[in-house]
């Protein structure tokens, strides 16, 4: 039933709280460290383990997604509880990893621009369409 995929992400946002809180910890910073983003993967996770075993039935299913289409308001609201002055006046490695966070989702964009396979402009789409139009009209 759809409650079913109400708690699982219930679960998946309490473990990722928990998990945020004791990253916080271990790095010294007095904020949850990506709770958030933690209870997403795990839910991600969660329903992928179901599917590939044949347990996602369609109400789990429905639940999950009706609460994946809430999401980012969710997050926006989560977010919004975090104090960003208090995590960055508790040491540079706030703003260090926020940094290397950004470079890295640059750097992996580059490679995967790099890797994946290279598409059509849209010059050439559109000046093969009217490559297409010219040769069509013209009597042979």
């Amino acid at each position: 039933m759809m409650i079913s995929g109400v708690a699982m992400l219930a679960l998946c946002t309490l473990l990722g709280s928990i998990l945020g809180d004791l990253l916080g910890v271990a790095l010294g910073v007095k904020a949850n460290v990506g709770g958030v983003g933690i209870a997403m993967i795990l839910l991600i996770a969660t329903r992928l383990w179901l599917s590939r075993r044949g347990l996602l039935t369609l109400p789990l299913k429905l639940g999950v997604e009706f609460w994946g289409a809430l999401y980012i308001p969710i997050v926006v609201a989560m977010a919004a509880q975090q104090n960003v002055l208090v995590a960055a006046r508790s040491g540079p490695l706030v703003l260090i990893a926020g940094i290397v966070t950004v470079f890295v989702c640059f750097a992996t964009v580059a490679l995967m621009s790099r890797i994946g396979e290279r598409g059509e402009t849209m010059d050439e789409i559109e000046a093969r369409a009217r490559g297409e139009l010219a040769t069509s009209s013209n009597p042979v």
